[in-house]
C-alpha cells in the first residue's frame, strides 16, 4: 500500500529539481489543509486519500506550472468531497487558487458518457474554463492521469467507462494542448482495459524481441551520434519503440500483425539551435535513404498546439524504416508538456495570447445553434484530427483539419470571404471547390459581390466545424422563409415515413409538450432550424416519437371510453374515419399512403395495398404487373385490402401514354384537347421513335376513373393517335 510519506517526499524532490529556490511555506500549509480535510477518506486500494492530491500536484510540477496551480492541484477535491468552501480556500490561499479549485470541481462533475445533449453542455463548460484559465484544464488532465495510473482498483465496468472517456476526451485534448508524453500514457493505459488481449499480445511481442530491438536502436543511435560528433554538432540522440497504442493503431489501420510492422522505431536528435536542426537533417539524409513523401517541417510551420520538430522517415542498411525527429531543447520541452511548458503568468493569473486560444473560441462559437450529436462528432474533427497547413497568396499559414477543401479555407479567412466565394485557385490553377487540400498548397479564393451566398451542398463538402457553422448561420439569417418551407417539407416527410399522424401537432396541449422536448418556442422555429441544417428531421422526429405514440394511445383510450363524444354520429364520418389521401386501409389507422408510380391508380380502379419498409402503404391497381406476386408466401402478409373513400372532388395524378404516327402539329392537338377538357396538365412531352412513330406522355389530374376514360376517348379520337395505355407517373 502506498504511504503519505513516500508521496510527500517525492513531491518535494520534484519541486526542488524543477523549481529551485521556491518558498515552500504555502505548499506545506496546503498539504496540511488537504490532509486534514481528507483525513477520514480512503482510496479504492485502502490508502489515505491525500495520496491522490499529492500525486496530482507532482504531475502539475512536472508540467512546469506555477505555485498557484500546484496549490490548486493539492486542493482540487476539497470543495467536491469535503466541507471546504470557496470562501475558506480563497481566504487561506488566495482568490486565484480558489478559482482554480472551483473550476476543476465543475469539470469533475461533467459526465462525458451521458447523452449527446448533456455531453455538449459539459464540453462547452470545459472550453469556457479553458478560455478563462488554461491551468484548470491542466490540473484536470493531471487528475485524470493519476486516476488512470490507479485504474486497477476500479470495477471492470468503471474501468471500461473511464477508459472510453479518456480516449474520447482527455487523450485528444492532451494532444491538442501539445502534451504528447501525457497523451501517450493515457492512451496506453486505456488500451490495457479496452482491449486487454491485443494489449497483452503487443507487450509480449515487445518483450520477446527486446534484445533485438535494443541492438538495432543502439546501432542507429551510434551511427548518428558518431557522424554529428565528427562534424562538431553537440547533440543528445536516443531511440525508442513507439508507444503501444500507436502500434495498435498501425495494426488496425493497415490490417497487419506485429511481425508485418516495420515502422515502429523512432529516434530523437536534440540540439542547441534551429540551424543545427537543419544541419542534422542533411547528415541523416546522407547516412540513410529517404522515404519519399515522409518529410515534414514543423519548425517553419508549427502545429496549432505549438509543436515544432523536423520529421523524416529513412531506411538503413538493414532495410528497416524508422523515423527521426530533430528539435531543440526548447522544442523538446514543448513537445513533452505542450502549452504548460512555457505558459506565462501575470500576477498569478493565467492568461494566454489571442493566437494560443483562437481554437478554443472557435469551438465555443461552433456550439451555437448546433445539434448536440452533430456537435460532439464534428468536435472530434476540429479538435482531434491531424492538421493540414496551406498558404494564402501572401504567404500566411492557415491550419485546417486534414481533408479540408477550399470552402474550409475561405471560411477560415473570414465568413464574408466564404459567403461571397464563387471559385478557388490552388497553386495558381482553377480547381473545384471540393478539392482536398494538401500540405504546402497555396490557396486563393475567388469572390464576387454578386455571389448569392453558399449552397446547401457545401455543408457536405466542407470538413471543418467552423465552416459548417458559418454556412448554417448564413442560411439562418438570410433564408428564413425558404428554411421554414424546406424544413416543414422534410419534417412532414419524416413523420409520414415513421407512420405518425401530422394532425397530432395541431393539438395545442400536445404541441406545447412536443416543442418543449425539442427546445423550440413554435413549430416555425423548428422548421427553420431543420431548413438551415441546425437540426435534422430524423433527429427531431426521433426525439418526439415516443411522446406522439403515447398521446395517440391516450386519445384512443378516450375514444373507447367516450365514443359518442369523440366521434360524431355521422355515417359519412364513420365510413371515412380511416381515410388518408382518399383511401381506407383495412385494420390500419394513421399510416402514410402513397400511390404507386408503376400504375397510377385513380378512384374507380380496383386497388390493393402493399406495406412498404418505412414508407407506409403503397396503393396499386389490381391489374398492375407488380401485384402478380401477392400470393407468394414471403410477400402475402404484406398485401392488405384497401378501398376508395367518399371523395369531395379530390384530384389524383395519373399518366397516359399515346402511340402516334409522327406529324407536325400533333402535340398542339393533344394540348388543345386537354385544355378543352378543363383538366390540370402537370407534364406533356413527346418522343420520336424509328419508322415514323412517336410516343406522347401526358401527366394530369382527374377526379376518378370515369373522367379518365372520358379524356382517354377524346385523345384517341385525335388524328394519327393510334393507341393509348396507362403509363408511369
Amino acid at each position: 500500500m502506498e504511504t503519505f510519506e513516500v508521496h510527500y517526499a517525492s513531491l518535494y524532490e520534484t519541486v526542488r529539481s524543477r523549481m529551485p529556490g521556491t518558498d515552500t511555506e504555502l505548499l506545506d500549509k496546503a498539504i496540511e489543509y488537504a490532509r486534514n480535510k481528507h483525513k477520514d477518506q480512503k482510496r479504492k486500494d485502502g490508502s489515505p486519500y491525500i495520496i491522490h492530491p499529492l500525486a496530482v500536484a507532482e504531475i502539475v510540477v512536472e508540467m512546469g506550472l506555477d505555485m498557484d496551480a500546484i496549490l490548486g492541484a493539492l486542493l482540487h477535491d476539497c470543495i467536491e468531497d469535503t466541507d471546504a468552501s470557496f470562501e475558506e480556500i480563497s481566504k487561506l490561499f488566495g482568490a486565484s487558487v480558489a478559482e482554480l479549485v472551483e473550476g476543476v470541481t465543475k469539470l469533475t462533475r461533467a459526465n462525458f458518457s451521458s447523452t449527446e445533449q448533456a455531453q455538449m453542455e459539459n464540453l462547452r463548460k470545459m472550453f469556457m474554463a479553458m478560455s478563462k484559465d488554461i491551468r484548470v484544464m491542466l490540473i484536470k488532465i493531471a487528475d485524470r492521469l493519476h486516476n488512470m495510473r490507479t485504474m486497477q482498483y476500479q470495477t471492470p465496468a468503471k474501468q471500461v467507462s473511464k477508459c472510453r472517456e479518456t480516449m474520447d476526451i482527455y487523450a485528444p485534448l492532451a494532444h491538442r494542448l501539445g502534451m504528447q508524453k501525457i497523451k501517450w500514457e493515457l492512451e496506453d493505459i486505456a488500451l490495457q482495459y479496452l482491449d486487454p488481449e491485443n494489449y497483452a499480445n503487443i507487450m509480449d511481442y515487445l518483450k520477446v524481441h527486446k534484445e533485438q530491438d535494443e541492438a538495432f536502436m543502439h546501432t542507429i543511435q551510434s551511427t548518428i551520434q558518431d557522424r554529428l560528433e565528427r562534424v562538431g554538432i553537440h547533440n543528445t540522440t536516443y531511440g525508442r519503440i513507439k508507444h503501444v497504442y500507436s502500434i495498435y493503431r498501425k495494426m488496425e489501420n493497415q490490417n497487419k500483425t506485429m511481425d508485418e510492422l516495420y515502422d515502429i522505431y523512432a529516434f530523437r536528435v536534440i540540439v542547441d539551435s534551429i540551424p543545427d536542426c537543419y544541419n542534422v537533417l542533411g547528415h541523416v539524409h546522407d547516412l540513410f535513404n529517404l522515404v519519399p513523401g515522409r518529410f515534414k517541417d514543423y519548425i517553419s510551420t508549427p502545429k496549432p498546439n505549438m509543436y515544432q520538430s523536423l520529421h523524416t522517415t529513412v531506411i538503413g542498411n538493414q532495410g528497416i524504416p524508422f523515423e527521426v525527429q530533430i528539435r531543440t531543447w526548447d522544442m523538446h520541452e514543448t513537445a513533452e508538456y505542450g502549452i504548460a511548458a512555457h505558459w506565462k503568468y501575470k500576477q498569478g493569473e493565467g492568461a494566454g495570447s489571442e493566437k494560443d486560444f483562437e481554437w478554443v473560441r472557435r469551438l465555443l462559437e461552433s456550439q451555437q445553434d448546433a445539434d448536440a450529436e452533430e456537435y460532439v462528432q464534428s468536435l472530434k474533427i476540429d479538435m482531434f484530427d491531424d492538421e493540414v497547413f496551406v498558404f494564402t497568396p501572401k504567404g500566411r499559414i492557415v491550419s485546417l483539419p486534414a481533408g479540408s477543401t477550399p470552402i474550409d479555407f475561405a471560411y477560415a479567412i473570414h465568413s464574408g470571404v466564404g459567403n461571397s466565394m464563387i471559385g478557388a485557385k490552388v497553386n495558381n490553377r482553377i480547381t473545384n471547390i471540393d478539392t482536398t487540400l494538401k500540405n504546402g498548397d497555396i490557396v486563393e479564393v475567388l469572390t464576387s459581390k454578386s455571389a448569392k451566398g453558399p449552397s446547401r451542398d457545401w455543408l457536405n463538402l466542407c470538413k471543418s466545424n467552423q465552416a459548417r457553422t458559418k454556412i448554417k448561420q448564413w442560411f439562418k439569417k438570410e433564408k428564413r422563409e425558404e428554411n421554414v418551407m424546406h424544413g416543414r417539407s422534410s419534417f412532414e416527410a419524416e413523420m409520414k415515413r415513421n407512420l405518425l399522424p401530422l394532425s397530432i401537432t395541431i393539438d395545442p396541449e400536445i404541441s406545447r409538450q412536443l416543442l418543449k422536448k425539442l427546445s423550440f418556442d413554435d413549430w416555425e422555429d423548428m422548421y427553420a432550424a431543420i431548413g438551415y441544417g441546425g437540426l435534422t428531421a430524423a433527429k427531431a422526429v426521433g426525439r418526439i416519437r415516443d411522446d406522439i405514440n403515447k398521446a395517440i394511445r391516450v386519445q384512443n383510450n378516450e375514444k373507447q371510453l367516450n365514443p359518442l363524444r369523440t366521434e360524431p354520429d355521422s355515417d359519412a364520418v364513420k365510413r371515412n374515419r380511416h381515410a388518408i389521401n382518399g383511401v381506407i386501409v383495412e385494420d390500419i389507422d394513421s399510416c402514410m399512403i402513397k400511390f404507386a408510380k408503376c400504375c397510377t391508380p385513380v378512384p374507380g380502379d380496383a386497388i390493393i395495398g402493399f406495406i412498404t419498409k418505412g414508407f407506409g402503404v403503397s396503393v396499386h391497381r389490381i391489374d398492375c404487373p407488380n401485384t402478380a406476386n401477392r400470393s407468394h408466401p414471403i410477400q402475402a402478409a404484406r398485401w392488405v385490402n384497401v378501398r376508395w373513400a367518399n371523395q369531395d372532388n379530390q384530384p389524383f395524378e395519373t399518366t397516359l401514354e399515346l402511340d402516334c404516327i409522327t406529324r407536325d402539329g400533333l402535340l398542339l392537338d393533344v394540348a388543345t384537347v386537354m385544355t378543352t377538357a378543363r383538366v390540370r396538365v402537370k407534364e406533356l412531352f413527346g418522343k420520336d421513335l424509328p419508322d415514323g412513330k412517336s410516343i406522347f406522355t401526358v401527366r394530369f389530374e382527374v377526379k376518378d376513373v370515369d373522367e379518365l376514360d372520358s379524356i382517354r376517348k377524346k385523345l384517341v379520337n385525335i388524328r394519327d393517335v393510334i393507341g393509348s395505355r396507362r403509363g408511369q407517373n
